[in-house]
């Protein structure tokens, strides 16, 4: 057990990340929820885009609440869109305070402006100082992103994703520890590319920096499987020698959404196609993933073949040849 950064949740160093939760029935969820509790897993994350996520864990959570931590999370950016967003939430998850709600997926270029009035960061103060949420944090697929929130005092946690394949944001993780910034990890498992998740969030947690790591589960087996890697997180030789396989093999056709390859001359959005085509394949979120491609700008077939993103690919991935890929899939 340990605190997420200065805030006073106390929690397991593996948590429970609410994205799978679209591919089971509420039957399942309620399983999947009491043997969190049964095992003493006790911090849950989720958000209002994953379509019924937020019902269904509210469902599995009466008379529980108080065995749990509460994440959310809203794409939304306006004031009035966020304050919706947090009256959704609570009535979604069959509660009255939320204890962690975050700002989802902010951009670089949109962190300086959602503190403006009129904007997101408002709503969550006003519902901070009324008790309908304890704190507030941020997720970013951007690594500037979360080096901006090392600048201020503005939010008590980070998400971003981290794995054996996606390992740029550790430098930062190590300074926002220090600043007492609770450290939270999607991706753990690399969006399901990384078919052994015990050495995978093993990996993870070896790093004394990282507050918790929070895998996908949405079965009892991968409950037990995951709560498992906290009797020994210590990485072996032979570990380490599978860390290094997977980096070497897995990492020629993986894109860590670093954004150098940006901007394309024809605004190909190319990490969020790699995204989407991650929740397509490896979490087998089909229907989910073509309906968020469909209403994305910089579509995967906009691609005119030029060449220019893999000149500025720092890990040389094929990239042109991915995105063909991706469009064969969702388009």
């Amino acid at each position: 057990m340990r605190l997420l950064g200065k805030t006073n949740i106390k929690i397991k160093r593996v948590g429970f990340g609410g994205i799978p939760i679209q591919r089971i029935t509420q039957e399942d969820t309620n399983q999947v929820i009491a043997e969190l509790e049964k095992q003493g897993i006790n911090f849950i994350d989720t958000a209002r885009g994953y379509t019924i996520s937020e019902e269904y864990i509210g469902n599995a959570l009466k008379e529980k609440r108080d065995k749990f931590f509460i994440a959310t999370k809203s794409m939304s950016r306006d004031y009035e869109g966020m304050k919706k967003d947090i009256e959704i939430s609570l009535d979604n998850l069959k509660t009255d305070y939320i204890d962690i709600y975050q700002l989802h997926n902010i951009k670089s270029e949109e962190y300086d402006t959602i503190f403006n009035d009129g904007k997101a960061y408002k709503a969550l103060l006003e519902a901070k100082k009324t008790g309908k949420i304890k704190h507030i944090g941020i997720t970013s697929h951007s690594l500037d992103t979360i080096k901006k929130v090392l600048e201020d005092d503005k939010f008590a946690t980070i998400q971003f994703p981290y794995n054996i394949i996606e390992d740029q944001a550790d430098e930062v993780f190590r300074k926002a520890h220090k600043r007492g910034i609770g450290v939270i990890v999607m991706k753990p498992l690399a969006g399901g590319a990384l078919d052994d998740a015990t050495l995978a969030i093993k990996y993870i947690l070896t790093k004394d920096y990282i507050d918790v790591a929070i895998p996908g589960m949405d079965s009892i087996e991968q409950v037990k499987q995951n709560i498992a890697v906290l009797d020994n997180v210590e990485l072996t030789e032979e570990d380490n020698k599978k860390v290094e396989d997977i980096r070497n093999s897995l990492g020629k056709r993986f894109c860590r959404r670093c954004e150098y390859c940006l901007p394309c001359p024809v605004g190909v959005n190319i990490p969020v196609n790699f995204l989407l085509e991650g929740y397509y394949t490896r979490y087998n979120l089909k229907q989910w993933a073509k309906e968020r491609y469909a209403a994305t700008s910089g579509k995967a077939n906009e691609c005119i073949n030029c060449g220019l993103c893999e000149t500025k690919c720092p890990y040389e991935l094929p990239i042109r040849e991915m995105l063909k890929d991706i469009s064969s899939k969702l388009d």
